[in-house]
């Protein structure tokens, strides 16, 4: 991958949260208990992690946010400031508690419940208050954590700005024909394919999308149509590999390779490499790679 001089602006609009993991020997069914192994908490947030992992990765960082005034919002904000993410859009909220996320981790994968708490109330009004950063953005970074409404005003400011933005489109919700038309790029997972773009073939769909749909499946697999063929690339973790937040991961850097000039082809390659590392480590943030790891 080809790095330029410049240091690219992104602002990251999303969410913020505590990830609560309980590590159990099997994900409990209806009216089953099971216990608990150990209990361990990490920062993540979909919107906080592709903050983080883009600010690692060379890039000027604005976040817009919301966290609850309390200990779990404080904990946020102060790993932000530490990871050099400008905050000054991030609000504290006074009426909602912090997002958090509760994991049950086994063998069998993940069942994860979100409470959004904060980020729900991520509002248009905090989108138009930050409008200097969008101005200076060269790219704009979203997800679904945060309120429909909030999510299809900021494609339209972005429009108006003519800038290039970007979406997670995690956890799944159907998107609007105006979103999908205007994105610069739309990162999904296989299985939630139906759910985003309505009923199809997951080989058509994809083909509609040429050069802007990009699916996640599986062991870091990501496949794309480039408008000739389909394009497949698979950077296999090793069978310790942790995957929480290996999409916001590879959205990441997909969309520093992406400013950088590369092609698309190297942008889904780099972001692969980005995925890759960050599942050498539990949690959502703690594995992300900074630049000077691809630089060596």
């Amino acid at each position: 991958m080809k790095l330029s001089n410049i240091k690219p602006n992104i602002v990251v609009v999303g969410s913020s949260s505590i990830d609560l993991v309980l590590n159990t020997s099997k994900i409990p069914t209806a009216n089953n208990t099971v216990l608990a192994e150990s209990l361990q908490s990490f920062l993540g947030g979909k919107g906080a992690n592709q903050a983080i992992a883009t600010s690692r990765l060379g890039a000027q960082t604005y976040f817009i946010s919301r966290v609850g005034m309390d200990p779990f919002g404080q904990q946020v904000l102060r790993n932000l400031n530490d990871e050099a993410v400008n905050i000054a859009y991030v609000v504290e909220d006074e009426d909602e508690d912090t997002g958090t996320a509760y994991v049950t981790a086994s063998n069998e994968g993940n069942a994860i419940t979100v409470v959004p708490a904060a980020n729900y109330n991520l509002s248009p009004k905090d989108i138009s208050e930050a409008e200097k950063y969008l101005v200076a953005a060269d790219l704009i970074l979203t997800q679904l954590e945060i309120p429909m409404q909030t999510v299809e005003f900021l494609f339209k400011k972005a429009e108006i700005l003519n800038k290039k933005i970007g979406i997670y489109a995690a956890p799944a919700s159907r998107l609007s024909e105006e979103i999908i038309q205007y994105a610069s790029f739309i990162v999904a997972k296989s299985t939630d394919l139906e759910i985003i773009f309505g009923e199809g073939n997951r080989e058509d769909i994809i083909k509609h999308l040429p050069n802007k749909l990009f699916v996640r499946d599986g062991a870091n697999s990501t496949s794309y149509f480039d408008g000739k063929e389909m394009k497949y690339f698979r950077k296999n973790p090793s069978t310790e590999a942790h995957n929480m937040g290996l999409g916001d991961a590879f959205t990441s850097g997909f969309s520093i390779a992406l400013l950088h000039g590369n092609s698309i082809e190297d942008c889904v390659k780099f972001g692969n490499d980005v995925a890759l590392k960050a599942a050498d480590y539990r949690g959502s943030q703690k594995g992300l790679p900074y630049l000077e790891d691809f630089q060596n």
